[in-house]
């Protein structure tokens, strides 16, 4: 390369149109990036949604009446469950509610197990107790438990009680117990 080709390449080099190409390019580069991400983040979202419509019905056991069709009485809690455990086959359980639905609970090593405030070990946890479970929904539409916590069953009166009567005055369309003392 002759001395005049080493000029004209920095001549070209320290042009406004080339900073401006780099500059523009860069820009460019960087929104489809940015563009990338949320394309990524949109397709785990999706995808979440689509796997917990595929495993609805053999998880929550309710009818799926898609997604219009679909009213909130029958929506179950995907983050959690209470009721009493009726098969422990470790590292799952299964909680059936008080309308004898049945949800899958994952127990990690990092869940929490609880009666009332005292630690207790996955052993502790047995058939037939009342438990409550908060935790996240994974792929295949079960519990991923972070805490569990065993409590009392709950007597006939609490579950008949006033606490469980529906008032038909509502406030900002939430529907209020009423208390019968």
């Amino acid at each position: 390369m002759n001395e005049e080709t080493k000029i004209k390449i920095k001549k070209f080099l320290d042009s406004k149109v080339f900073k401006t190409f780099v500059y523009v390019f860069g820009l460019i580069l960087l929104a489809s990036l940015i563009f990338q991400a949320g394309m990524i983040a949109g397709y785990r979202k999706a995808s979440f949604s689509k796997d917990w419509k595929d495993n609805y019905n053999k998880n929550f056991g309710a009818p799926h009446r898609g997604p219009l069709g679909m009213s909130p009485e029958y929506l179950p809690n995907a983050h959690g469950a209470i009721g009493r455990v009726i098969k422990k086959e470790l590292p799952t359980i299964i909680v059936s509610d008080k309308d004898n639905l049945e949800k899958v609970v994952l127990i990690k090593d990092d869940t929490k197990i609880r009666r009332m405030k005292v630690d207790m070990k996955i052993e502790d946890l047995k058939v037939d107790d009342f438990i409550v479970v908060i935790g996240t929904p994974n792929k295949d539409g079960q519990v991923e438990a972070k805490l569990i916590r065993i409590m009392p069953a709950p007597t006939d009166e609490m579950v008949k009680g006033p606490l469980f009567i529906k008032s038909s005055k509502k406030i900002n369309d939430f529907e209020r117990p009423i208390n019968n003392n």
